[in-house]
């Protein structure tokens, strides 16, 4: 009788679990199409307002360095005040964004509305609940789920923003992102646990460093890069995928001055990726976590990394890119969902939110330097020379990785 009991309650409590994470994919859906749709209008937005290209930049870099100084903040307001509360922190700010936006009639009002971008980070906040909600190895299958999320995101913000904004006008997209993420805030209330990490699992050990120290204290964030293995795949994480992070900066550029494409054509090419990230990271990238190691998915991913540059090295058409774009969007969403798994797993449990938010400070810091460095080497070198600088940073990291030891703690339950 008794064990009947126990197995109604794991199974009642694995379905919770199923719905907690179902839900936090409905939040990072929302949160990212309303992020891609405001993307697709801001540069119109900002053209009203008589803001220049050089303006515009320094508009996105903004944007960037504010996201990446509160990537680690966020994760570790995550890990001492509960997922719930890091979601909630983010809608709120997605609402004071999109409300900023609305109203922003002036080129400083536009530059203001930029600051709620320190606190938003509804994806970091969706991976942490996944993260607390998994076992080991359930994790890198769960998050690679997330790139339908993503690809959701990008198809739809990118067509919603487009057409509310053709049609009723160029505030309009940002009314809907705000009602949008009060209804997210809503959703994060309502259904999200108030600790959505399991009681056995919040264990505290000499090394965490959530439960001391100030939110905002870098040298408590910097210590969870002395963890064995977190300092070489990091650097893995960060380098593997900075050329062509640096290319897809510089795209609007190159799709019309190397590819000679109009700007639906662009728009088509974006959807294209959206799809590519939906089936590859959120249908194949998982199932090849069941199947192959976290090691061997990260070795191969650089590799195939490494084959990704020599192809853009050599292409000169956008068909071409076309092609390439198969295994860049593989490699990419491999390089990501595994060192993200990698990474929670090697910190206690309790440092996990601070992880991911270091973690989720690498775009942001592509995107800061991007478009300083991208644009020297696409002036100076071309469009292969991304591909040339991509093929060498990946070789030499696949034989780093074939050489080191790096510790890694495999996802086995």
């Amino acid at each position: 009788m008794r064990s009947k009991t126990l197995e109604k309650s794991s199974h009642s409590g694995e379905v919770k679990r199923g719905q907690v994470i179902l839900v936090a994919y409905l939040i990072a859906t929302l949160d990212l199409t309303f992020l891609f749709m405001q993307m697709g209008v801001m540069p119109y937005l900002a053209k009203s307002l008589g803001l220049d290209s050089v303006g515009f930049g320094y508009l996105q870099t903004t944007f960037g360095v504010l996201q990446l100084m509160g990537g680690p903040i966020f994760g570790r307001f995550a890990d001492q005040f509960g997922t719930r509360a890091a979601l909630l922190l983010s809608c709120a700010s997605g609402s004071a964004f999109f409300l900023l936006m609305s109203i922003s009639t002036s080129i400083p009002l536009l530059f203001l509305s930029r600051l709620p971008a320190v606190f938003m980070h509804g994806l970091p906040g969706a991976q942490k609940v996944i993260t607390d909600m998994t076992t080991p190895s359930q994790r890198a299958d769960a998050l690679g789920k997330l790139g339908l999320c993503f690809g959701i995101g990008i198809v739809i913000g990118s067509a919603l923003g487009g057409v509310l904004s053709t049609k009723f006008g160029i505030f309009v997209p940002t009314y809907v992102g705000l009602v949008g993420n009060l209804i997210n805030t809503t959703i994060a209330m309502v259904w999200i646990p108030l600790q959505a990490k399991p009681k056995s699992d919040h264990r505290v050990t000499e090394h965490s460093t959530s439960q001391s120290g100030s939110v905002f204290s870098i040298r408590e964030i910097l210590r969870l890069m002395k963890f064995p293995g977190v300092m070489e795949v990091f650097i893995v994480k960060v380098f593997a995928g900075l050329p062509i992070g640096l290319f897809l900066i510089m795209f609007s550029i190159i799709s019309m001055d190397f590819f000679g494409l109009e700007a639906v054509e662009s728009g088509y090419l974006m959807s294209y990726f959206g799809v590519l990230q939906m089936v590859l990271q959120g249908l194949v990238v998982g199932k090849l976590t069941n199947h192959c190691t976290e090691s061997t998915l990260l070795r191969l991913s650089v590799f195939v990394f490494a084959g990704v540059g020599l192809g853009m090295a050599l292409m000169k058409t956008v068909w071409h890119y076309c092609i390439i774009a198969v295994p860049l969007v593989f490699a990419f969403s491999t390089l990501g969902t595994i060192t993200d798994s990698i990474l929670t797993k090697a910190v206690p449990s309790s440092d996990t939110g601070t992880m991911l938010g270091i973690c989720a400070s690498v775009q942001p810091l592509t995107r800061t330097v991007g478009p300083t460095i991208g644009g020297l080497l696409y002036k100076q070198f071309g469009v292969s020379s991304f591909g040339y600088l991509q093929l060498i940073v990946n070789i030499g990291l696949f034989v780093y990785l074939l050489k080191s030891k790096i510790p890694l703690r495999e996802g086995k339950s």
